[in-house]
């Protein structure tokens, strides 16, 4: 049986694949803010100790890494799959973002720095292929940290504080590897059309008071999980019809 061209097989791998990392992204959640190793031998025993299972994110996973394969489907060489192996590996670490700054206001250095590495690797492996792509993703690191520092720079002389951390300067600028430049702009207007929206829900809603702090790098990931499922034309043409009233055509 096939779905998208794609046997269910592969569908079923990628649930069950889905089902171990969400849980691993449960207990990076709970390391990476103690400045502790994840994956070490020594933690085994602990980790057995203090297993209990996070269904939310075990769900949430391999709902993701099912509609990737979807979306992306399974091509015949590993340089026509790299779009979606790209994005199966760089889901948790989305996840693993979105939970910690959502909880603790931070975005762990040891967190970005992976995306980063793992950026910068997935960057050369195309360049194989096609060195303008390399170029584009780099392009994509310093669009997307050197928006975000302008941002925090400025705000920092306008309003005497940080108009957002340092740690979601540095995860734009790891994204913008895995997203070249187009994309990252994309990503960033999209993050602060969606964090204007639920600000305003959680003010009027009175979830969040005007003096609290609302972190941003949620905003970021779902902003980049949009950009991972629509193409890049379909975003485009929706922000110009927002940003104009609906008077671009």
């Amino acid at each position: 049986m096939y779905f998208n061209d794609v046997h269910i097989g592969y569908y079923l791998v990628a649930a069950i694949v889905g089902l171990f990392v969400g849980q691993m992204v449960d207990w990076a959640n709970k390391r990476l803010p103690e400045y502790k190793k994840v994956i070490s031998l020594d933690i085994v025993k602990e980790y057995k100790k203090s297993f209990k299972p996070n269904y939310i994110l075990m769900l949430l996973t391999s709902i993701i890494y099912i509609t990737l394969i979807y979306n992306y489907g399974i091509k015949e060489t590993i340089v026509a799959n790299l779009d979606l192996i790209k994005f199966m590996i760089l889901t948790p670490l989305l996840l693993s973002a979105f939970v910690i700054d959502y909880r603790l206001q931070i975005i762990p250095n040891r967190l970005n720095l992976t995306i980063f590495e793992i950026g910068i690797l997935f960057a050369f492996v195309y360049g194989l292929s096609d060195v303008a792509i390399t170029l584009n993703m780099l392009l994509g690191m310093v669009a997307g940290a050197g928006i975000f520092l302008l941002i925090t720079l400025v705000g920092g002389l306008v309003y005497g504080k940080e108009a957002m951390g340092f740690g979601d300067v540095k995860l734009m600028g790891a994204l913008g590897l895995y997203f070249g430049l187009s994309n990252i702009i994309i990503i960033t207007l999209v993050s602060f059309l969606i964090g204007a929206i639920l600000s305003i829900i959680l003010l009027a809603t009175k979830l969040k008071k005007t003096n609290e702090y609302i972190p941003f790098g949620p905003f970021i990931v779902i902003a980049t999980f949009i950009s991972i499922y629509i193409p890049f034309e379909t975003i485009k043409l929706i922000l110009m019809k927002i940003f104009t009233l609906g008077m671009y055509q």
